[in-house]
């Protein structure tokens, strides 16, 4: 039970299960009640017909005998209405339920010599009833049950003669007493399928919902300290699929968590540091007022410093986010062009463009721009006034034939040593201060790594060639059309 956003009132909430053998059990009633109503109507029908079809069948009988007009014992013509329907009258071998009676010109009731299983011709008035009746069929309801019946006029040939009657009924109470039994039976078998109906959905509901029980039991016991929980997925429904997406949840919100807790231990480590000097200089400093200078000085750029860390960190903290590149069809050649022209104000160096790719890719020029100038800011460190850096792109077909695009800068500085290679992307990796830096490295290490972080943002990855002594090539690839899992986003 839980309370609404007020708090006002608790809300009571239905099992999932509950309310799965509730809807099944409402609609399997509804079907069987809709089975049932309609089976009875049929039946009834069905009976009715029959009997009508056996009434008229007895009617058409005594009509083609009566249109012959020849007494088929003495092979010789009729000779008085009573004639007819008595001989006629003989011949019948009625059903059980059957009753046929005729009428005489004079009013007499002749019936078959065996008992009525209605009580018709017995009860003169009731034969009277049907004769004065205008109708040819019609129902007869009585205490004794309900007859159908069908009669037909026999015109006398003789004048001076009245006409007769021959009447056809049939009790039908009998056969609806068998209708009313089958739907008993039907009905029984209704409540015993609606009963199993609610079993079997009960049992069925347990399976379904397991998993998702599963994923209940799992978010309850989720914090952000422990995100370690995983559902055991098995099978290949929705419940399934779903138990799957909530793993791929579960794998978000702990890249989330860690992501936040990097961000937070890195900020907290680097910017440690300039604080305290910060703070010692200013607790310490006097009253003259050069040293009131020299000390605002350098907590200028201590503070300087604290700002380009934490947007890296921002940058890096960025990179983990599906939008984090916005790629769309941008020239090479003219992305390189405008790169070029803007790394030229980084420091006094011969700027040169390498060679430059001809063509399209699917890009996010911002990003690659910012990688590119990140590694240009990189060669003007470890390089001096007056030397060379080269800045290229290319477009060829990558080792599985897809096109690949690829940016580099090239310096003449010192070079990296083979094992500096395998770290220097990593954040906070700076590298050695060998006697062929030209310029002490104050950043905080996280400029390659962000430029990795973009590399692979695009689905590519970062290059670097170089010897000790004979400068050094820092370089991304990328596919030139995006993959479709990374713009879809």
């Amino acid at each position: 039970m839980t309370t609404d956003s007020a708090g006002a009132r608790p809300r009571r909430r239905i099992p999932a299960r509950v309310l799965i053998i509730g809807w099944v059990m409402l609609l399997m009633f509804g079907v069987l009640l809709l089975v049932n109503v309609v089976t009875r109507g049929e039946l009834h029908r069905s009976v009715e017909n029959q009997v009508n079809q056996a009434l008229a069948q007895e009617i058409e009988e005594f009509v083609g005998v009566a249109a012959r007009g020849v007494n088929r014992s003495t092979q010789l013509p009729y000779t008085s209405v009573e004639e007819l329907l008595d001989s006629h009258l003989e011949r019948q071998f009625p059903d059980d339920d059957e009753v046929v009676v005729a009428v005489l010109p004079d009013g007499r009731i002749l019936r078959q010599d065996r008992g009525e299983p209605y009580p018709f011709a017995q009860r003169s008035e009731r034969v009277r009833a049907v004769v004065d009746d205008p109708a040819e069929a019609g129902s007869m309801k009585t205490g004794d049950g309900e007859l159908l019946w069908r009669k037909v006029q026999v015109q006398p040939r003789a004048e001076g003669e009245g006409p007769g009657y021959f009447i056809v009924g049939f009790a039908i109470d009998r056969d609806r007493a068998e209708v009313a039994d089958t739907m008993r039976t039907l009905t029984v078998v209704s409540v015993v399928g609606l009963l199993l109906a609610g079993l079997g959905a009960y049992l069925v509901s347990g399976r379904i919902l397991a998993p998702i029980r599963l994923v209940r039991n799992a978010a309850a016991e989720i914090s952000e300290k422990d995100l370690t929980r995983r559902i055991d997925v098995r099978g290949h429904d929705d419940v399934s699929a779903l138990a799957e997406q909530f793993n791929a949840m579960l794998d978000r919100l702990a890249e989330a968590f860690a992501t936040q807790r990097r961000f937070l231990d890195d900020a907290g480590h680097e910017l440690r540091t300039p604080i305290t000097i910060v703070r010692g200089h200013l607790e310490l400093m006097g009253d003259d007022p050069a040293e009131r200078a020299a000390v605002m000085r350098l907590v200028t750029e201590e503070l300087d410093r604290m700002s380009r860390i934490v947007e890296e960190l921002l940058v890096l903290a960025k990179s983990e986010r599906p939008d984090f590149v916005t790629p769309q069809q941008v020239s090479v050649t003219e992305l390189t062009v405008d790169i070029h022209s803007k790394v030229r104000a980084l420091g006094e160096r011969r700027w040169l463009l390498d060679s430059v790719g001809e063509g399209d890719a699917r890009v996010d020029p911002q990003r690659v721009t910012q990688a590119i100038v990140a590694l240009a800011h990189n060669a003007v460190g470890h390089t001096g006034d007056g030397d060379e850096i080269r800045i290229g792109s290319s477009l060829y077909a990558g080792p599985d034939g897809a096109p690949t695009v690829s940016f580099w800068v090239t310096d003449t500085g010192p070079g990296i040593s083979a094992e500096d290679r395998e770290r220097i992307f990593e954040r906070f990796q700076r590298g050695p201060r060998n006697a062929g830096a030209f310029r002490s490295r104050t950043g905080a290490g996280l400029g390659l790594a962000i430029v990795r972080a973009i590399a692979e943002a695009h689905g590519g990855t970062v290059k670097v060639h170089s010897e000790p002594g004979h400068g050094a090539t820092f370089g991304i690839e990328m596919p030139a059309g995006m993959p479709l899992e990374r713009i879809s986003l």
